[in-house]
């Protein structure tokens, strides 16, 4: 008998493909959980994307469920505890999309400094005069600060560096200085603010990463700093930002991620100043989609066959932060 896989939502083709040679592939009505939970008596495995959550509520309907697979790289919206305690292995595609994310950091960065959409607007707006005004500044010889650094902070270093000659420091406690990375500084979270130019975030939503960066972090931020968020919107305090950005606390935002996806009308982020707001794409070029999609099909169609996987998510432990 084949086995069933859910997709929550649409993946690449090519992994599509995959999958359809050794198991039935089932695409779910909508992200909803109560949609989710109607396959779970039926499935072996799920592959989840962004917006979708599987919750204990899943795991204890799903008999036959032996694999979770993550199209991306957080694992927020999967209960690790519930998924440990039934026996479900959990992959990811972590290193998969780095790239794609690090450059669209890299494209934040150019746009926020050089203010190229309060250029395009005022180009619109018949605003000549603006061009004396909005030219921004060089990050040559600047100073980013990166929170975490997995595989795309240190992406997103190596092209700081080696691209455009800036100084980098990071904060990671999980990581030793030096390792697998770039020559990069590591510091602790205050010195880093205290001295970046520019602030990016990658690090992974956890109980300990919910609002890292909050109005306290803000304001010990320079004036004329920029903060980058293509990790998870709950990580940075979205009300704390939109305010530091009104009082010229900090000088922009560029936000990939929102607390809430999409963010309703009303969040005052999206009214804030000096802000460069973009969907949660940083990870959907073709590229990236394409290595990701065969990434966790592979992965999902070892664990059926009773094999490892290679992007395995480690199980949680007691101190919240996976093993």
């Amino acid at each position: 008998m084949r086995p069933v896989v859910l997709l929550s939502e649409p993946i690449h083709p090519d992994g599509h493909r995959l999958l359809e040679q050794r198991a039935t592939v089932t695409l779910a009505a909508s992200v909803d959980p109560a949609s989710l939970l109607e396959h779970a008596e039926q499935v072996d495995a799920v592959i989840l994307r962004a917006r979708g959550r599987l919750d204990r509520a899943f795991f204890r309907r799903a008999p036959r469920l032996k694999v979770v697979g993550r199209y991306g790289v957080g694992v927020d919206n999967v209960d690790l505890d519930a998924a440990a305690e039934h026996g479900v292995t959990v992959v990811n595609t972590a290193g998969l999309n780095a790239q794609s994310v690090a450059e669209h950091t890299i494209a934040m960065m150019f746009a926020l400094a050089r203010r190229l959409h309060r250029q395009d607007r005022a180009v619109r707006e018949r605003d000549w005069s603006a061009r004396d005004a909005l030219g921004g500044s060089e990050l040559a010889g600047a100073t980013v600060g990166v929170i975490g650094f997995g595989s795309i902070g240190r992406a997103v270093a190596a092209i700081c560096l080696r691209g455009l000659g800036m100084r980098v420091l990071y904060h990671d406690p999980f990581r030793a200085a030096g390792a697998d990375g770039p020559a990069a500084s590591p510091v602790s979270l205050d010195d880093l603010l205290r001295h970046s130019d520019v602030v990016s975030v990658h690090v992974p939503l956890t109980p300990q990463t919910r609002h890292l960066v909050g109005a306290a972090q803000l304001r010990a931020m320079r004036r004329h700093a920029l903060l980058i968020n293509v990790s998870r919107g709950a990580v940075v305090d979205e009300d704390a930002l939109a305010a530091a950005l009104a009082d010229g606390t900090i000088a922009g935002a560029g936000l990939d991620v929102f607390a809430q996806e999409p963010p309703e009308p009303s969040t005052p982020i999206l009214s804030a100043p000096n802000t460069l707001l973009t969907p949660h794409s940083a990870a959907l070029t073709e590229q990236a989609a394409r290595r990701v999609s065969v990434g966790v099909a592979t992965d999902v169609l070892a664990v059926l066959d009773g094999l490892p996987a290679v992007r395995a998510v480690p199980k949680p432990t007691t101190t919240g932060r996976a093993a």
